[in-house]
């Protein structure tokens, strides 16, 4: 296409998606603009589903956003199955088609699941979060399979609704996303908690009527009323093949988050390229700064700034309070720079190509500062 789009449209109604079309409209876009989600709700705060949703007393506000101002036509409860890239239309699961200029695709992610059984409880999507509470509101035995962020958020959110939580982690939670030092720090507010952590290779699930039971690597069986599998995710991009787009299973884009002319994506469907290769960051803080940079650049190309991705990532659990920037997971022990190893810190790593990482534990630091600690890393 040459010239300016008069028609985008959006493929998601996440967090990557709005950001979009407030980016587009931001650059100048004043065209009609149409986002498509398949879910039916308006566009939320996800990473507030396993933290202040599973709170004791929850915020039932905390996953709202501030109303859109980006006038967008919002098709919503409705998914994307295909796309014509040559007749520029994306097919809906109602039979209806969107034609388009230009296209950004925000499809977002679901959640892996280690089973087909309704039994088996994840943790993706609003409807899920008000499902879990729930359940385990009066206070069973829950089994967590998946020791990464979202497992330890869960686990901690059912521990303090009263559960009895085993996690069952590959590995010791925590490690390959934070480095051993700070996960050793989530692991042993876990087990001050009453959280009882199994380290297991790969495991198989059974259910016995509406009872879990989780084998581990060493055939010891491990049995619980309710069973939540934090695994990972699967970037939503079926939707697409045929199209030529997808590489192993998601999308990789140029350092603009272009994926072709005039196709953008962003979040958690995207593998952009980071100072450690392509990669994909399914986090909130990174489908933003994609979609805005993606925004731009469908408006201006080349000539658009290219994605100078600055990694910030935070978790909640066991009375702990994280914050990060920097590249995870950081090897070895901290520089302190407030505090210490008891109590709240704020904590410094040196690396070897001088970008360095800065954590905040249990300690309200501002994100510059975070950045000026983070800078000082290799000083």
């Amino acid at each position: 296409m040459s010239g300016h789009p008069e028609k985008i449209v959006i493929v998601g109604n996440g967090v990557a998606g709005v950001t979009a079309a407030d980016g587009l409209r931001a650059a100048g876009f004043d065209g009609e603009l149409t986002i498509i989600g398949d879910e039916r709700h308006a566009a939320y705060s996800r990473p507030a589903l396993s933290k202040a949703l599973l709170a004791p007393a929850p915020d039932l506000d905390a996953h709202r956003l501030p109303a859109p101002t980006h006038g967008a036509t919002e098709i919503l409860g409705v998914p994307a199955t295909g796309l014509d890239i040559a007749g520029r239309r994306v097919s809906l699961a109602d039979g209806s088609a969107q034609s388009y200029d230009a296209l950004v695709v925000a499809a977002g992610s679901r959640a892996r699941r280690l089973t087909e059984s309704p039994h088996e409880l994840t943790l993706r999507g609003f409807d899920d979060a008000v499902a879990l509470r729930e359940r385990i509101a009066g206070g069973p035995s829950v089994l967590v399979v998946g020791g990464g962020p979202l497992g330890m958020e869960i686990a901690s959110g059912c521990v303090n609704a009263g559960c009895t939580v085993t996690v069952v982690s590959q590995g010791a939670p925590l490690v390959e996303q934070l480095g051993t030092h700070l996960a050793g720090v989530f692991t042993a507010a876990a087990r001050e908690r009453g959280v009882r952590i199994v380290d297991s290779g790969a495991v198989s699930v059974e259910h016995d009527g509406d009872r879990a039971r989780v084998v581990a690597g060493d055939s010891a069986v491990h049995e619980a009323e309710i069973l939540v599998s934090a695994v990972g995710d699967i970037p939503n991009v079926e939707w697409m093949s045929g199209t030529g787009l997808v590489t192993r299973g998601a999308l990789h884009v140029d350092e603009r988050g272009m994926l072709g002319p005039d196709i953008a994506a962003v979040g958690d469907v995207a593998a952009f390229p980071t100072n450690r290769g392509v990669r994909r960051i399914p986090l909130w803080s990174s489908a933003i700064e994609q979609a805005k940079v993606a925004a731009v650049a469908l408006m201006r190309g080349a000539a658009a700034p290219p994605l100078a991705f600055d990694p910030y990532f935070w978790t909640e659990a066991f009375g702990l309070t994280l914050k990060a920037v920097g590249d995870l997971p950081v090897a070895g022990d901290p520089e302190y720079v407030d505090g210490g190893p008891v109590g709240p810190a704020l904590m410094r790593w040196a690396s070897g190509d001088g970008a360095g990482s800065a954590v905040a534990l249990d300690y309200r630091i501002p994100i510059p500062r975070l950045r000026r600690v983070r800078a000082t890393a290799d000083a």
